[in-house]
């Protein structure tokens, strides 16, 4: 048994090693340090998970940095996928933005008690991080394809009735400001 767990993290690790011996900024940068410190890349970047961790279940702004880690990868892709010709990758990410809209939507009317949660921070960021993973169904596909989607389309002609309400109403508010 142990030397099986101990297998499984001598792949996790090799795993690793490989992905930050990938060219891209941040991997030239654990490169820079890697150089100046002497110290291999994967400890760096173990070292700096760990800090992370530790950050969001004591730090002071926890709640920035983890609405920070669940913004900005999936923007920057989010980004790219636009740009892209690959329509695929649209749905992904426009998927993973319904899930986050959601989630904030449920944490803010439910913060008073999620303040109270120990470690909620890093939580938060644990379920937003396996929402964003790049594999083919990752957290967002299935709290979309069994939660969200057949609320949705159990509701969509109420939705779709009260969102013409309300946009008649604004163009009548408009109308009258005019």
């Amino acid at each position: 048994m142990a030397s099986a767990v101990q297998q499984n993290v001598e792949n996790w690790k090799a795993k690793l090693d490989k992905v930050l011996h990938e060219k891209n900024g941040f991997t030239d940068l654990l490169e820079k340090v890697e150089q100046k410190t002497g110290v291999r890349r994967l400890y760096l970047a173990i070292g700096l998970f760990a800090l992370v961790v530790l950050y969001l279940m004591v730090g002071y702004g926890a709640q920035f940095l983890c609405n920070f880690i669940g913004f900005i990868y999936p923007a920057y892709t989010s980004f790219k996928a636009v740009e892209s010709t690959n329509k695929d990758d649209d749905t992904v990410w426009l998927i993973y933005w319904v899930v986050y809209s959601f989630f904030a939507l449920l944490e803010f009317f439910t913060d008073i008690f999620l303040f109270w949660i120990p470690f909620y921070w890093l939580l938060k960021c644990i379920f937003l991080v396996w929402c964003m993973a790049p594999t083919s169904y990752n957290g967002s596909q299935i709290i979309y394809y069994r939660f969200i989607r057949p609320f949705i389309l159990r509701y969509e002609k109420k939705i779709d009735s009260a969102v013409d309400r309300a946009s008649e109403a604004a163009r009548e508010v408009k109308k009258k400001m005019k």
